[in-house]
């Protein structure tokens, strides 16, 4: 009560705040275990990339057999085979949680600022939404492999692309100066 009245009360900091600390922090309590495999950055990247996928391959798996009902998908405007609208409705789920995650847990030290972030980092989704359409369309309709193995199999090459573009491009450091 007397914080109150001396208006000494400690600012509350944002929850998107509060959750990157948490997160932070339960990886670094199981870093050392990973530390001589892989570098800080590579294992908060495996770790909330891998979190994040496992969620999209989840709402892939759930639309595909159970809200689509392995049915087309009839738009007014065009239709969707119901693995491709699967795929994109994983997209809409992942992507605010994987820009969050790259931007305050992965790739912390970037300069760049948020909506140039945000910018490149859609387009490097962009780029994994197309890598990923063109798989999804070989495996399932040409290979015919089952749409959610399909998925899991792609996303292995979809997830090496991303790390790669977020990396160099969404989230780059800036460059050193010379000394």
């Amino acid at each position: 009560m007397l914080f109150l009245i001396m208006g000494c009360v400690p600012k509350q900091q944002p929850f998107y705040t509060m959750l990157s600390r948490f997160i932070h922090h339960i990886l670094n309590l199981t870093y050392p275990m990973f530390r001589r495999f892989m570098p800080l950055q590579t294992f908060r990247y495996a770790a909330c990339g891998g979190g994040n996928t496992i969620l999209g391959i989840g709402v892939f798996y759930v639309a595909y057999n159970f809200l689509f009902k392995k049915q087309v998908v009839h738009l007014p405007f065009m239709a969707f085979e119901p693995h491709i609208a699967a795929m994109f409705l994983s997209f809409i789920v992942t992507f605010p949680l994987g820009f969050y995650l790259s931007r305050n847990v992965v790739f912390t030290g970037s300069a760049l600022r948020g909506r140039h972030q945000l910018v490149r980092y859609f387009g490097t989704a962009a780029g994994s939404v197309a890598l990923n359409y063109f798989n999804l369309k070989v495996m399932v309709e040409a290979l015919h492999i089952y749409p959610t193995i399909a998925q899991i199999i792609n996303t292995v090459v979809v997830v090496i692309f991303s790390y790669l573009m977020q990396k160099h491009f969404a989230f780059r450091h800036a460059p050193k100066p010379l000394p």
